[in-house]
């Protein structure tokens, strides 16, 4: 997947990414359907966890509610699962408390641990009967959930393009500018040699471009494996 960027009027247009990712390639727009279809390939069934990985700020979740919605799925957040408990050490709560129960047939209805301690009200939930699992979340995609899923799906993303963007967030919830700078520094110290250590896009089996200029309503700008890819020429 690995590509050497896109044209645009003229011009290469390329992502900034971090030294230890390359840009994926080549990449295509595709609607809903053709995206739909892409998804269903790598489902048994049409059944089965999808991950959605990708750095702060790289439209993930906005990617994730999408392909949920598409799939007839449910849509679980890391930020659930790791609140007030471990913003990247989160895994440990996923697999027994949410991807084995569901994939033994049961119904997901989980506190985790940070909610019990501090009364939050509700709970994590997936309907025995839903035939997708979206689990979306920065490390989504590590080595300790990969082995327990049945697709990967990497939002790649311009690390200009995500700090605006993961600022502007951060500042809609409340945060003033500086405050939102100070938590964005402190969340990366951990994240960037988390994800350099574990580089979850190695396993994607499909790559979503996070460009703003490549999300519409309605269309998706992917890369696929070539092994995966039903426009690959395998002569």
């Amino acid at each position: 997947m690995r590509g050497s960027g896109r044209w645009r009027d003229g011009i290469l247009d390329r992502m900034l990414l971090h030294p230890e990712e390359t840009e994926s390639g080549p990449w295509r727009p595709v609607g809903d359907d053709a995206l739909a279809a892409l998804l269903t390939r790598l489902l048994p069934e049409g059944r089965g966890v999808l991950l959605v990985d990708g750095r702060s700020g790289s439209g993930k979740s906005t990617f994730a509610e999408r392909a949920a919605a598409l799939l007839g799925g449910v849509t679980v957040h890391s930020d659930d699962l790791a609140w007030h408990h471990d913003a990247i050490a989160w895994d440990d709560l996923a697999v027994p408390h949410v991807i084995e129960p569901w994939r033994r047939g049961e119904d997901v209805d989980y506190r985790p641990p940070g909610w019990v301690a501090r009364d939050r009200h509700g709970s994590v939930r997936v309907p025995a009967d839903v035939r997708v699992l979206v689990l979306e979340g920065v490390g989504a995609g590590r080595a300790s959930l990969a082995t327990h899923a049945n697709a990967v799906v990497w939002v790649q993303s311009d690390r200009v393009e995500a700090r605006e963007r993961g600022l502007r967030r951060d500042v809609e919830l409340g945060r003033t500018p500086e405050a939102a700078e100070r938590f964005w520094d402190e969340w990366m110290s951990a994240e960037e040699p988390f994800l350099a250590g574990d580089r979850p896009w190695e396993r994607a089996d499909l790559v979503v471009s996070s460009r703003e200029a490549d999300w519409a309503p309605g269309r998706t700008t992917v890369a696929m494996r070539p092994d995966e890819d039903p426009m690959t020429d395998s002569r």
